[in-house]
Parts: structure tokens; sequence; C-alpha cells
């Protein structure tokens, strides 16, 4: 089957996987500087901007698998950037607190070379044409739920 056969839906499920393992790539190498990965960097963000998290939260915002986040958090623990702690209204709940200094200082030094990388992986789309993609992507999202 030519490109010219294949229904626009597979073209188009190809380029955003396309795009996004590209900027995940690029991604990854700007956060390396930093030493932390991805992951590790999602959940330093989600507590730097949410505040504490139980780590079902903490995996529903950063999109991680069941299987992935109990590493990413064993990991940060290690390094000292974030702390478990057991909440105390539910005692079933792990909930995770990033650290100060440490924590903190990692994300704050991280976080805007990430979101000036970002902002310029998509420089090549005009506003108009990020607004119209946020648009379809969220038009998605809501028949999702």
């Amino acid at each position: 089957m030519n490109q010219a056969e294949k229904p626009v839906e597979l073209q188009l499920l190809i380029s955003l996987n396309r795009v996004l393992n590209d900027i995940d790539r690029q991604l990854a190498r700007v956060l390396a500087k930093y030493g932390l990965t991805i992951g590790q960097y999602g959940v330093l963000e989600a507590l730097y901007v949410k505040g504490d998290l139980t780590v079902g939260e903490v995996q529903r915002k950063i999109f991680s698998t069941t299987g992935t986040i109990p590493l990413i958090i064993r990991n940060l623990e290690k390094r000292g950037y974030i702390e478990r702690y057991t909440d105390e209204k539910d005692r079933r709940r792990s909930m995770l607190h990033l650290t100060t200094p440490l924590g903190q200082a990692v994300i704050e030094e991280a976080l805007p070379s990430s979101r000036q990388f970002v902002i310029e992986a998509m420089s090549s789309w005009s506003a108009n044409d990020k607004a119209r993609l946020l648009d379809l992507l969220k038009k998605y999202e809501s028949r999702q739920q």
C-alpha cells in the first residue's frame, strides 16, 4: 500500500508518533545535562507545580505505567530529590514530597531549559497553527472521557 492508499487517519497517527518521538529524544538530551530522565523530570515537575501528591496522582499526571513509576520514585528518593511519607488522612496512601533544597534546586535548574526547548521545538508552527492543533487534540481528548 502506498502513501496515497493509506487512510489519512493512519498517516496522522504515524506523523504524530514521529513528532513525539523526535521531541522525546531531544528532550531526553536536554534533561540528561541535569542527570534526569524524562520520567524523573515529570515527577519532579508535577511535585514542584502541584505540591505533595500521591503516587497514583503523579503516575496519572506524567502518563507513566504502573511498572515504571516505582523505579522512577526509588531513584529520585535515592538521590534525595523526593521523600515518601504516609498520608495521615488515609494510612494506605503514600504521598510524595519534593525535598528542599536538593529536589527543588534540580527542578528549578532544569525547568527553564526544558520549557525553552519545547518552545523552540515548535517554533516552525505559527501561533495560529499551534492554537488549531491544540483545539483538535482537545476535541479528541474530550471524546475519550
